[in-house]
């Protein structure tokens, strides 16, 4: 995961990477009728679970750990050699992903630190060499399919172990002060031909292996303005994205492979741990904004930036009342099990999400004939033609305006428990709805509105 380097140019690149890009050239002949119908299960769906777990678990200090303290291969080796999580239960994760309402879960098969938690046979850097013994993505995916809930994988395209990858500018040996000879120096004997070709190998396994894949995070392209970056021709981009879906048709497969000029270079856009403010810039878009609970996507024992209940749930309803996707990070400990800290804010969620779930799923922006009262968010299920009103302020004095819907709305109830809200005209173009005094027990309560010509 692109983690937001505290480097003025990382920084710069991250609003390229993620800002919406107007393509001209097309890589295959899918329509824009067959996209969406491809896409209608993950559009749905609006919430998945991510899920950061490797190596970096045992250090507990960031996923980037060996990018941030300058760590050789020899000097990671040691939470390689401790690896043994001997708690993982994926069946518990699975429940724990689907009581919180998320529809979809994607694993790191393999991150930035280079290590396989499959059996790949292209390397010996893998979850069954360690003290765990098995492959760890097979009892993911057996899990979360059992569960009913879709599947993918998160793949990194930069490798920090790998022999033949080439040292680029956040490479952890290229953090102090390095200059055009060393990179020189230390690029000698490696080759990116021999790393694309093991690249592709390993995403062969992950996509034939594994039964039908729905999803596919391939992370991360940064040529654009840097000096020592890599993009599309990096990772041989263009042939890559057509191997996938050669090998899985319905893949869903997100847009950081560089790619941007090309409409169909990627399926979705992926704005990173950005505020709810910044998603209206993707209203209208194809996106899923891809945020932690904390600070880091790896387990970090020692963060506490968590974000609150009702951030996260601002995080959710924005997504949704722009269009858009949520999928929400957990960082399991080196045991396997998703950390305390982590099952609070799950729980929390699933709170919320098993009694308004409706205002999430099969929803996106509402129609313009229909404003935002003060104080709410809206969301709109395009089938059912029904309005949620996200109450963010709950009115003191219980009364609350909706402007210019006078005559627009049938019915309303809230979400939780169908009962009864009682509206009136408050003027010729406006109603008032009345609202118990106490507040329904949720953070964020939700109002359900049926308009006029909606059964």
């Amino acid at each position: 995961m692109f983690k937001k380097l505290q480097l003025t140019l990382l920084a710069a690149l991250s609003l390229f990477m993620f800002s919406p890009v107007v393509a001209q050239k097309k890589l295959g002949n899918e329509t824009d009728a067959q996209k969406q119908k491809r896409m209608e299960w993950w559009t749905d769906a609006r919430f998945g679970m991510f899920i950061h777990w490797g190596l970096y678990s045992g250090a507990a200090r960031h996923e980037w750990v060996k990018h941030n303290e300058h760590l050789t291969d020899a000097q990671y080796q040691k939470y390689f050699d401790q690896f043994n999580p001997d708690l993982f239960d994926p069946a518990k994760w699975a429940r724990q992903a689907k009581a919180a309402g998320m529809k979809y879960a994607v694993l790191t098969a393999k991150h930035h630190e280079g290590f396989c938690l499959f059996d790949s046979k292209y390397t010996d850097y893998k979850a069954t060499n360690t003290k765990a013994k098995r492959d760890l993505v097979r009892e993911y995916v057996n899990a979360f399919r059992a569960q009913g809930m879709k599947i993918g994988f998160y793949y990194s395209l930069l490798d920090w172990h790998h022999p033949d990858y080439t040292m680029d500018d956040v490479h952890p040996l290229m953090q102090v002060n390095h200059s055009e000879e060393d990179y020189k120096r230390l690029n000698k004997g490696r080759d990116m031909a021999k790393y694309r070709q093991y690249m592709r190998n390993q995403i062969t396994e992950l996509l034939t292996n594994y039964g039908k894949i729905d999803i596919l995070w391939l992370d991360w392209s940064w040529d654009k303005g840097a000096k020592h970056g890599k993009g599309e021709n990096d990772w041989g981009s263009v042939e890559l994205l057509k191997l996938v879906r050669k090998l899985q048709p319905g893949i869903i497969v997100n847009n950081r492979l560089g790619l941007d000029e090309y409409t169909d270079g990627g399926d979705f856009a992926t704005p990173e741990q950005v505020g709810p403010a910044e998603l209206a810039k993707y209203k209208g878009k194809t996106f899923e904004t891809c945020q932690t609970f904390s600070g880091s996507w790896g387990y970090y024992r020692d963060e506490n930036t968590w974000k609150t209940h009702r951030q996260l749930l601002d995080l959710l309803i924005t997504s949704v009342s722009n269009g858009g996707n949520l999928i929400l990070n957990v960082g399991p400990t080196a045991r396997g099990e998703f950390d305390s800290r982590a099952t609070r804010a799950l729980d929390s969620l699933a709170h919320w999400t098993h009694a308004n779930g409706p205002s999430i799923y099969n929803c996106t922006y509402t129609p313009d004939a229909f404003q935002t009262p003060e104080g709410t968010k809206l969301t709109y299920n395009k089938t059912s033609g029904r309005l949620y009103v996200q109450v963010y302020q709950y009115p003191k004095n219980g009364k609350l305006t909706l402007p210019g819907y006078n005559g627009k709305i049938k019915y309303a109830q809230f979400v939780n428990d169908h009962s009864e809200v009682i509206y009136k005209p408050l003027n010729a173009n406006d109603l008032e709805l009345t609202l118990p005094v106490k507040k329904p027990d949720y953070e964020i309560p939700v109002i359900e509105l049926v308009p006029e010509g909606v059964k």
